[in-house]
Parts: structure tokens; sequence; C-alpha cells
């Protein structure tokens, strides 16, 4: 039905669920809702909602930490629903208000806060994913305008902040220019690692990092070549390699 890693509008998923026109909007624009026996999660990560709220989702590693609404608590019906684990949990994410959601899969809580608002640690089934891939990071959520900086702490991993660097760079190699999507098609669509040009045993306990200056979208090839020393190759460096071995 969904694809983990691709992006939807509310439109798509409206015309994928077959949703008629006088069952859309409403409930599907408040953050999470119910539908034929199935529940439908909107997350924003470092950014406000539509509504002004700002709420205090992030994720570290793979666990994504949720808010439900200021109101919520687990008395809630619908909250009910969304702690049963029979019941499927689709979960979506963006990090602008403007954009289409990137849906994340399945979700399954793996804990929760009886608070209010109620706080959610969602765990999803990675094997499949496309972000899960060397040298990727961990954040909470900060911004400046559209130049974002990311709180990072060492050799943890993070889905978001690879769309940071992605959503600037591209999937195209910064160092050879490879695109998996042109050789491959539709199955080497969104395809590329993420390097972190300083080494993440080089990082401290908290750093400051900025995707469009610290992270360049890389092929396994150049990404291999590029850890062939230590420390690794600058990219400068490994690009002045491969022009000088390919004429």
């Amino acid at each position: 039905m969904f694809k983990v890693g691709k992006y939807y509008t509310k439109k798509d998923i409206y015309s994928i669920l077959n949703v008629p026109p006088s069952k859309q909007k409403g409930a599907w624009d408040t953050g999470y809702r119910e539908y034929k026996g199935e529940i439908f999660i909107f997350i924003n990560i470092g950014v406000e909602g539509r509504t002004g709220h700002n709420y205090k989702n992030f994720w570290h590693g793979d666990l994504l930490y949720w808010q439900a609404k200021n109101n919520s608590n687990i008395k809630q019906p619908l909250i009910k629903k969304i702690l049963n684990q029979s019941i499927k949990k689709h979960i979506f994410t963006r990090t602008d208000n403007k954009d289409p959601f990137i849906y994340e899969g399945l979700g399954n809580v793996k804990e929760f806060k009886d608070t209010t608002p109620v706080e959610i640690v969602w765990s999803f089934e990675y094997s499949s994913r496309p972000e899960k891939l060397a040298e990727e990071i961990f954040l909470k959520n900060l911004s400046e305008g559209k130049h974002q900086k990311i709180l990072v702490n060492s050799y943890e991993r993070n889905p978001y902040a690879r769309r940071l660097c992605i959503k600037d760079f591209g999937t195209k190699c910064y160092i050879c220019g490879f695109n998996f999507e042109e050789k491959y098609g539709e199955i080497g669509k969104g395809f590329i690692q993420v390097h972190h040009i300083i080494p993440l045993s080089e990082i401290g306990e908290k750093y400051i990092i900025d995707p469009i200056k610290d992270l360049i979208p890389i092929c396994p090839n150049c990404h291999a070549m590029i850890h062939r020393r230590n420390p690794p190759f600058s990219p400068k460096e490994l690009k002045r390699i491969l022009r000088t071995n390919n004429g």
C-alpha cells in the first residue's frame, strides 16, 4: 500500500485508501486518526505544526519520540487504540509543514508515558529501510529557518539527518556523480549513502553539525575508497585521485 521512504501528500493518501471526499480533511489534519480499523499518524519533526504547536518530536537512532495532542491522555479511546499493539499504526513524518510526508512504516509502541500529552517511543522494522546506512547520525530538533543545524551524539544514526543532506545535494554521488536511479531505474530511486566528513570517532559527546557542510551523499564504492585510509581521505582528495586515474 505505502512504500517506506516514499513521499506522500494527503491527496495521495486519500487516493490510495479510496477515502471519499466527505471523509477527507477534518480529522486527517489533526495529527492522527483512525480509518477502516487502522491508525494514521502524521508527525512534524523540528518544525511547528499548522496549528502552531511545536511538539517535542525527534529521532534517537532508529527510535522516534513523539508527543500526541496537547490534551491527550491514555484514557481517550483513540489513544487506547494507538497503544493497542494489535492495531496497525502507519507513521508519516516531515520536517517542513509545506512538504509532503515521508512514510516511515508501521510503528510499534516501544514505550509510552502516562502524561498529558501522552508521549510514545516508536520502533520500526528497519531491515528494508533505505536510510539505515553507514555513518548516519542522531539529532534533536533544531532549526534556523531553512538552514538547519543538528545536535548529534557520536555513533548514533538517524534517517532525518540523511534527508536534510539529500534534500540539498540530491542522490547523485558527490565524488563520482553516479546516480542509482539513472542506472537501475525504479529500484535505484532514492538510494545513496551519506558520509560524515568529520569521522564519527572524532566527534565528542555533543557536536553541532551543519548537514550541508559536514555531510555528503556518496555511493558505496566511493564510500569504501574514502575509508581506505585512516584518517579518511577528504572529498577533495578522493575527487583528485579519481580524476588522476581516469584522465
